[in-house]
């Protein structure tokens, strides 16, 4: 299937990735669905960044969730919905969390992640870059608006 980078998608759909960005940087924190090893699906926060052309999930070495990225890379990451209402918006995207080593995206991130709540993540951290297969937005209540996108397709609004 499919995939870009976060910068990719924002060219193929930027109204529907700003929408995005906002919502996963609103909270600065997110929710990301895993796959255990038992094969049920596991829940968990984590805080999203950008860096540069990417979108970087780090995590705890050794969490939970980073060996079910490990084991079995699909994803997905929700923005954090705070008004039982939905009228702040509902981020979704699907793709897969591809490991980064290399020492560049991960000063990158220590650095985002510092410039955002003055700490760096100590040595070793696991960290992710997400390949994106697709992605939707919702406003639900009296607004209601909602996006679609899928890799190498036009965004679709509904």
């Amino acid at each position: 299937m499919l995939s870009v980078r976060w910068q990719e998608f924002a060219d193929e759909a930027p109204d529907l990735a700003r929408l995005g960005r906002q919502r996963l940087e609103a909270q600065g924190l997110a929710l990301v669905g895993t796959l255990r090893r038992d094969g049920f699906p596991r829940i968990s926060p984590v805080e999203p960044y950008f860096v540069g052309d990417d979108l970087m999930l780090g995590m705890l070495w050794q969490s939970r969730k980073a060996l079910d990225l490990l084991r079995d890379a699909r994803v997905v990451v929700h923005s954090a919905t705070t008004d039982r209402e939905g009228v702040e918006g509902d981020f979704k995207l699907y793709g897969t969390a591809v490991p980064r080593d290399d020492p560049v995206a991960r000063a990158g991130y220590a650095d985002a992640t510092f410039a955002r709540i003055d700490w760096r993540p100590p040595d070793p951290f696991h960290l992710f870059v997400i390949d994106i297969q697709s992605a939707g937005y919702v406003v639900f209540g009296e607004q209601r608006l909602g996006w679609s996108w899928h890799a190498g397709s036009p965004p679709r609004r509904f």
